[in-house]
């Protein structure tokens, strides 16, 4: 039998060091890495973490070439026209989203913005250690 849809099985980053991006998400949202990108090893240029119950997984790919995009906040984000993907992630409630802030900041993430005073949806973007752009918002 032919399937009908392709299964989106993970998000790919680009980055210079897979290891240090792949240690600050496994960190971050627990999930191990696959069975043999466990040990660091010599050239390595892909890993990836799987989640305990098989869904959506994250790539780490290492591109010399990799530029961090720009991020900018508001309606009006001038810029280049590239594409600009970014993980959205969530909690519970705001103390959650406060011990989730020091938590990427403690694992060398910055803090990109700040909306965590809307009423509505309060969240934080957040860059990882190699610049790609995250939220963390109560869902």
């Amino acid at each position: 039998m032919t399937d009908t849809h392709p299964l989106v099985v993970q998000t790919v980053l680009d980055c210079h060091d897979p290891r240090v991006l792949g240690d600050f998400y496994r960190d971050l949202v627990g999930y191990p890495y696959r069975s043999g990108d466990e040990t660091p090893t010599d050239g390595e240029d892909w890993l990836v973490l799987k989640p305990g119950d098989g869904g959506h997984g994250l790539a780490f790919q290492k591109n010399p070439e990799y530029v961090p995009p720009v991020w900018t906040p508001g309606p009006d984000r001038p810029g280049d026209q590239q594409m600009m993907v970014h993980l959205d992630m969530c909690v519970s409630d705001v103390a959650g989203l406060e011990a989730q802030r020091q938590r990427v900041l403690d694992l060398g993430g910055a803090e990109l913005y700040d909306r965590s005073d809307d009423e509505e949806e309060p969240l934080y973007v957040f860059a990882d250690p190699a610049g790609h752009p995250f939220c963390i918002f109560v869902r």
